[in-house]
């Protein structure tokens, strides 16, 4: 499988990542999994401390442990449980911060973080001190390179003015291009690299389609919407495209992607994905006959 280099670092990632949050609770079906995608070339695997209560982190690093050095582990902090993990809240804090990487690294089982994220952030976090919390761990050897995970126009420009993160996680999809406005521009000016997630839109964009299609829809598509949009990208490409290369091509087309995260709770789903991946990108025909049928949506808030 290729790999991209994520921004200006020295870390080269599979275009298809294998997001872990869907791996579940159980080590040998995770193991199957992760296993899988090794075989099929995938070197990228993303986590967070939020998922299973840690749990997740904890299964990954074992999984991961007799390849560790062939790999790029990301991980995630900033959202925390409360004691009664009835619920989280969000802590941006330097102090907070340096906590959490501790532990993620204990639950992993490594020295280091290959790519550690920012789980999320608002215009009102006191960015400059995160910032110093990243940059410290950074210098001390616990982290190589970090980056934020944010839909929000307004954050991801403040922490491409403010620090050297590398790379900014995003959802976009064929059905949601809200990113192509203002966030994606920005990054690739930058030299910062996008990781997608959410590349199949829950389901829609696989071949399943309709069947994980629900009311009232999917963002600004009405289920009555989906039901004529989805069923037409189908019919356009039937004689040349699978729907998951359909979107996950159209993900890779953008020069800023360096890897589309895609979870996945069976081997065969993780064996498709790598297969579209591996196709011939889209042509520019193939790329303006989907943004014709598709809305290049903006974000209603978190602008800049």
């Amino acid at each position: 499988m290729k790999k991209r280099q994520v921004g200006n670092s020295d870390l080269y990632v599979s275009e298809l990542g294998l997001g872990c949050m869907s791996l579940g609770t159980d080590q040998k079906k995770a193991q199957e999994l992760i296993e899988t995608a090794l075989d099929e070339g995938i070197n990228y695997f993303d986590t967070a401390d939020l998922y299973d209560f840690g749990e997740n982190e904890q299964i990954v690093g074992q999984a991961l442990k007799h390849v560790r050095d062939k790999v790029i582990i990301a991980t995630k902090a900033g959202n925390r449980w409360s004691e009664d993990k009835n619920g989280w809240r969000w802590d941006p804090s330097k102090r907070y911060i340096k906590e959490a990487v501790k532990n993620s690294l204990t639950r992993l089982g490594t020295d280091y973080i290959d790519l550690y994220q920012l789980h999320g952030g608002t215009i009102e976090d006191p960015i400059g001190e995160t910032i110093e919390a990243f940059e410290e761990l950074k210098a001390d050897g616990l982290i190589r390179y970090y980056g934020i995970s944010s839909i929000r126009p307004n954050v991801i420009q403040e922490y491409a003015k403010k620090s050297s993160i590398v790379s900014v996680m995003m959802q976009y999809s064929i059905l949601d291009r809200r990113p192509e406005e203002q966030a994606i521009p920005l990054l690739q000016e930058n030299n910062i690299s996008v990781v997608t997630r959410g590349p199949l839109a829950k389901g829609l964009l696989s071949n399943r389609m309709l069947e994980k299609a629900s009311e009232p829809g999917f963002l600004n598509y009405s289920r009555k919407e989906l039901n004529k949009i989805l069923p037409l990208l189908r019919e356009k490409f039937a004689d040349s495209r699978t729907m998951p290369e359909i979107a996950l091509q159209f993900n890779l087309a953008q020069p800023s992607v360096s890897s589309v995260v895609a979870g996945a709770s069976k081997a065969e789903q993780i064996r498709e994905n790598a297969k579209a991946v591996r196709t011939n990108p889209l042509s520019e025909d193939e790329l303006s006959l989907i943004q014709s049928i598709t809305k290049a949506k903006k974000y209603e808030e978190h602008r800049f």
